[in-house]
């Protein structure tokens, strides 16, 4: 049975939502860290509201932060540990995009997921396996999680926007190329953005992308000075 998520959310600056972004956060991070990005993105998507849940259990290494699953080398978990929380995580994910959709009377194709770090690795194994496909995915400086099983288990195929800094010490640079790759021979539309010299974080330009990405899956046309 799925648990409930905590979230914080940021209304639709028109007062109006006909599409939904929902943030999921990276490990010992929680929902407010990625949610400060609405500020930005709102300006350009006034009719958008924001989600950003806390993940399910507290983080090891931080307390006070979340992950939504344990990382081994990181925290001294089995894979079995890490494999199992990735999997029930999935169902945690899921049911709060349905709930959410429904809250705010919403389809899937007005949905857009951006992950970062965990956030993308729970949004690459989550999404492609729902019944409908949303509006696309924004995955910053993540990876897959069962690159050689990963195709067996596609569903639908969102377009994909990777995002990653060629300087990441946490999830090397590579990863970006071996997740492209992976998805594109799995029949998905993937989008590729480096951010030179960034490490495990979010450059301006690679927030520029993913503003660029969300309004063309969504219908909005970007006014820009």
């Amino acid at each position: 049975m799925a648990r409930e998520l905590n979230f914080k959310k940021k209304d639709a600056a028109s007062g109006t939502t006909t599409s939904v972004v929902v943030f999921l956060h990276g490990y010992g991070a929680d929902g407010a860290d990625l949610l400060g990005l609405a500020d930005p993105l709102g300006q350009y998507l006034p009719d958008t509201s924001f989600y950003a849940p806390d993940a399910p259990e507290k983080c090891a290494n931080n307390p006070f932060g979340y992950q939504w699953f344990p990382i081994p080398w990181l925290d001294g978990s089995s894979q079995e540990a890490a494999t199992a929380g990735a999997a029930r995580a999935q169902e945690d994910i899921d049911a709060f995009l349905d709930i959410v959709m429904q809250a705010e009377e919403i389809g899937p194709e007005q949905l857009i997921v951006v992950g970062f770090s965990q956030g993308t690795m729970m949004s690459l194994k989550t999404i492609p396996q729902r019944d409908e496909a949303i509006a696309g995915i924004v995955g910053f400086s993540g990876r897959l999680l069962e690159p050689e099983t990963f195709a067996d288990h596609v569903k639908v195929r969102p377009p994909i926007l990777l995002a990653h800094g060629t300087a990441d010490e946490m999830v090397p640079f590579t990863h970006f190329h071996e997740a492209g790759a992976i998805l594109q021979e799995a029949g998905f539309t993937v989008y590729g953005h480096v951010m030179e010299g960034t490490g495990h974080g979010i450059a301006p330009d690679g927030l520029g992308a993913a503003l660029s990405f969300i309004a063309e899956r969504l219908g909005v046309e970007l006014e820009r000075g």
